[in-house]
């Protein structure tokens, strides 16, 4: 077996979920684990300039804070650097290395990574020579490498070659989806320019990670990443504790049973409260080149559920450069910029249901259980019908109207709306032309603004403390003079869900602005609102 280094690099990569503001204890009892373990590299965090917002110590990793660390003896330390964060600054390179890096016989940290994207290869000599100048061990990471064609790759490894004092060349599967000939074809391609070391860096977004790090080692890559329980960006990357067991059977280099007792003690729970790993959404994402940036965000935020999430993804996928990660192509996905466009609509919903049933219907479990009794209600009773979304399991003959008021929805669901032949009711502020122009059927414009303090209802908007279509529909409720609502579907959410809360706060605001309009719900549901039977209804 060649000789290779394990680089263990959690919380640097695993700040990702925590902004890099991991407890004492746990970097404590981390520190101490991957020493007892005999890990040859740690990479400590990211070294940067100040940012907006508030990020954790291992964001920045600076030479006070490191020295505030009880580094046991044993690992070389590091820390990791993009090469944007450089280039982009607005001073020279040089001034821009030295406001960041003291000389290495100064530091407790030997080791420097700088991770780019391809087209800072070019840019990036500079960097590597005057970190070298300082007394550096110095690494250089190829972002996003997979699906590169071989004559791209191996000139950059020729160009990194030229450098003349790089320690370590490292091509990183930043998508989560090479597979063991993809790592294969790349190690190749780099060996054709490059002699030296090579390292990777491996995501888990379609479970390859282990595999991907095996094959490259297996191959004479000589630098292994890895993170405690795979803890990074997205899905994460190989675990710690795995490249361990499977080493631990040929080679008697590493300890372990450390990382194990780790594991146990501190990550696992981690693990259950941030939610890294892979999973079926991640792999769609690396299906379709989409960054997991996109993937963790759309996950981490409560108020998507799946199907909008598969949306957004096949929606990320038809787009050019999701392969990097832009904040404003997010919001585009699965939300939309209100601040930017006035809240207008109009004001032809007014009065339309006077004196009549609105029936609301949500898609909760329940709508299936009693959906033979649902329909007889509606053919029996005639109610005005709003489906919240698209209700896709009750035929659009029982739907007046569908009620949408997130793009992200109608992105998930748009070839549904296409077939319905039902009206929609939308703020057409909310949507580009392009998403109004693929709706065929007619919809109404009623404006919506979200105000975290307030529910009113005026003659074209409406504005509501949460962006929930629910709320939304309500607000419709009271601008077409509905004489009461009933719900359907509307089964609620588990306790300590943030939408729980939300709707519960919303229907107090409800009644509080529209006493006159009785809310009943005709399934079961754990909000506190009126229940009856769609079996028997006393309306």
């Amino acid at each position: 077996m060649h000789n290779f280094s394990i680089l263990d690099c959690t919380l640097r990569d695993g700040g990702y979920y925590n902004n890099w503001d991991f407890s004492p204890e746990v970097v404590q009892a981390y520190l101490e684990a991957m020493a007892k373990a005999k890990i040859d590299y740690v990479e400590l965090g990211l070294r940067n300039f100040p940012k907006k917002g508030f990020d954790g110590p291992f964001a920045y990793t600076t030479e006070s804070f490191i020295k505030t660390l009880n580094l046991p003896a044993g690992p070389c330390y590091g820390v990791m650097i993009d090469a944007k964060t450089i280039l982009d600054a607005n001073m020279s390179i040089e001034k821009a290395v030295d406001a960041l890096f003291v000389d290495a016989v100064n530091s407790p940290i030997s080791l420097v990574r700088v991770a780019a994207h391809f087209h800072e290869v070019e840019h990036s000599g500079p960097i590597i020579k005057l970190l070298k100048q300082k007394g550096y061990i110095v690494g250089y990471n190829l972002m996003q490498a997979g699906g590169k064609p071989d004559e791209v790759i191996a000139e950059k490894a020729r160009i990194a070659k030229e450098w003349g004092n790089l320690d370590s060349l490292y091509f990183a599967d930043s998508l989560g989806n090479m597979d063991g000939a993809e790592v294969t074809r790349i190690v190749k391609a780099i060996k054709t320019e490059w002699q030296g070391d090579i390292g990777i860096h491996t995501h888990n977004n379609m479970g390859k990670a282990l595999d991907n790090t095996l094959t490259a080692q297996k191959l004479g890559v000589s630098w292994l990443d890895v993170t405690v329980t795979g803890m990074g960006r997205g899905a994460g990357n190989a675990q710690t504790e795995s490249l361990l067991a499977v080493l631990d059977k040929v080679s008697d280099k590493y300890e372990p049973s450390a990382v194990y007792e780790l594991v146990i003690r501190h990550f696992e729970q981690m693990q259950k409260d941030y939610g890294w790993g892979s999973s079926l959404l991640y792999f769609l994402g690396a299906q379709n080149d989409v960054h997991p940036t996109y993937i963790q965000n759309l996950i981490s935020n409560k108020h998507y559920g799946t199907e909008e999430i598969v949306g957004a993804i096949n929606y990320l996928s038809q787009l050019e450069g999701t392969t990097s990660y832009n904040g404003d192509v997010m919001e585009s996905a699965i939300s939309f910029d209100t601040s930017t466009k006035e809240v207008s609509g109009t004001d032809k919903l007014l009065r339309k249901f006077e004196g009549r049933e609105l029936l609301i219907i949500s898609n909760g479990p329940s709508l299936k259980r009693y959906l033979p009794a649902i329909k007889t209600y509606i053919s029996e009773r005639q109610p005005i019908v709003i489906a919240v979304n698209a209700v896709s399991i009750l035929p659009p003959d029982f739907v007046d109207y569908y009620c949408v008021s997130h793009n992200s929805k109608f992105l998930s669901e748009q070839d549904v709306y296409k077939n319905l032949q039902r009206p929609l009711i939308l703020p057409a502020h909310r949507f580009t032309e392009e998403e109004l122009n693929n709706v065929s059927n007619e919809f109404f414009d009623y404006g919506l603004n979200v105000d975290s303090n307030e529910f009113f209802v005026e003659a074209n908007y409406c504005s509501v403390p949460y962006d929930l279509t629910a709320a939304y529909a309500l607000a419709i409720a009271v601008h077409s003079q509905a004489k009461h609502v009933s719900f359907v579907g509307i089964d609620g959410y588990e306790r300590g869900d943030i939408r729980q809360t939300e709707m519960i706060d919303l229907l107090s605001k409800f009644k509080e602005f529209a006493p006159e309009i009785p809310l009943i719900a005709l399934t079961p549901t754990s909000y506190p609102i009126k229940q009856e039977s769609i079996y028997a209804p006393n309306l």
